[in-house]
């Protein structure tokens, strides 16, 4: 694994993700100019927001373009800071393989996922050092603030996802690995949008039922990603062509033995052999019943909001049942239409926005059980 590893071109890499990341910071700094600490910074966290999904699902693109190994060291492409500098390297790899892992457009692919997570750290070292900044204007003032712990939990977590990264490639895309990556890169965008939501508190108040329900649903949707992605790392999707059958059956053969042995090596099983079709099967219909629990609690929970009578309530079970529609459409489309890669992006996409759209909720029913008993903070807040 250490010859993978070449730290040469990384502080290359890092300036660019710096200069990257300075683009739209300058663009946030211009637009919010007169504006509050806290509303810039409240920008500052949605603008990583947008761009982390983005992040998100470029880097499903890279691996379902199979160019997870477009590079095959880290953080550079053969020890430079661009595949322009790998050009012979890249070209004798790819003359010896025409069709990959490594050719010139799949390094590029690689390498711009690198680029563009330099650069999502980047802002998150800039939010985090705001938020210390607005905390001690705020303490000699005698202000509340945000607690600046939360972006400084984000920036260790977005370092330990290039440690993730820098893995999936050293460990030649281990299943494993490249789930917790996934997961990874989802649990960021929880923080992101936990975080945007407490810079401008708006209360959402809910019975404790509901509260526990909505809970419950982020803990089901987070297992179902993480099933999402480990039928997307063993390209266990085209293991089902039909639907709602599979392989024209309602229980087909299946190995859960080996399909969830989940230390071991892309397309290998627990006994080092090749990993056996019905293994596959099984995670792809383990993913489809993980499906159907995640749309019968949407569903009740959407119930549950619309019967609280709350306007904003409505608006919530809404956004979470045209999100649950989506991943349903663009799912079944990944296995009726042969897994396109637009449909595989559409559903990447779905899962992100659903995390985030419960985190957002989250945020606000938890505010409305903090803030609601305490006005005066919460207006305070808003003005700081």
């Amino acid at each position: 694994m250490d010859s993978l590893i070449d730290l040469s071109p990384l502080l290359q890499l890092l300036l660019l993700g710096g200069l990257l990341g300075c683009a739209p910071l300058l663009v946030l700094v211009w637009r919010s100019r007169g504006a509050s600490p806290t509303a810039r910074l409240r920008a500052l966290t949605l603008l990583t927001l947008f761009l982390t999904f983005d992040l998100v699902i470029f880097g499903a693109f890279t691996r379902l373009s199979d160019s997870g190994l477009g590079c095959p060291d880290w953080p550079g492409c053969y020890g430079s800071a661009s595949p322009l500098g790998a050009r012979d390297e890249i070209h004798a790899a790819q003359t010896a393989m025409p069709t990959g892992p490594v050719t010139h457009g799949k390094a590029w692919v690689e390498m711009i996922h690198r680029y563009l997570a330099s650069a999502v750290g980047f802002l998150i070292l800039v939010m985090c050092v705001m938020s210390w900044r607005l905390r001690g204007s705020a303490l000699r003032q005698g202000l509340p603030a945000p607690s600046p712990w939360w972006a400084t939990v984000t920036l260790v977590w977005v370092c330990m996802q290039g440690a993730f990264g820098a893995l999936t490639v050293t460990m030649k895309l281990f299943p494993a690995i490249v789930t917790l990556h996934l997961l990874g890169g989802l649990g960021l965008l929880m923080l992101l949008a936990w975080q945007g939501q407490g810079y401008q508190p708006k209360p959402l108040a809910l019975s404790p039922a509901l509260r526990l329900g909505s809970w419950a649903l982020v803990v089901l949707a987070l297992l179902q990603v993480a099933l999402g992605g480990w039928v997307s790392t063993n390209y266990a999707v085209l293991a089902c062509s039909d639907f709602p059958t599979c392989q024209g059956s309602w229980w087909p053969p299946m190995d859960f033995e080996h399909g969830f042995a989940i230390w071991r090596e892309l397309g290998v099983g627990r006994d080092g052999d090749w990993l056996p079709f019905a293994a596959l099967t099984a995670i792809h219909v383990t993913h489809r019943l993980g499906a159907l629990l995640v749309f019968a609690a949407i569903g009740l929970l959407a119930w549950g909001l619309w019967r609280s009578g709350s306007d904003e309530a409505r608006r919530w079970a809404w956004r979470l049942l045209a999100v649950a529609l989506w991943q349903f459409v663009s799912g079944m489309s990944n296995v009726v239409l042969d897994w396109p890669l637009l449909a595989a992006l559409a559903h990447t996409g779905g899962a992100a926005a659903l995390m985030v759209i419960l985190s957002f909720m989250l945020a606000r029913i938890e505010q409305g059980r903090t803030l609601v008993q305490r006005p005066a903070v919460a207006e305070a807040m808003a003005r700081a």
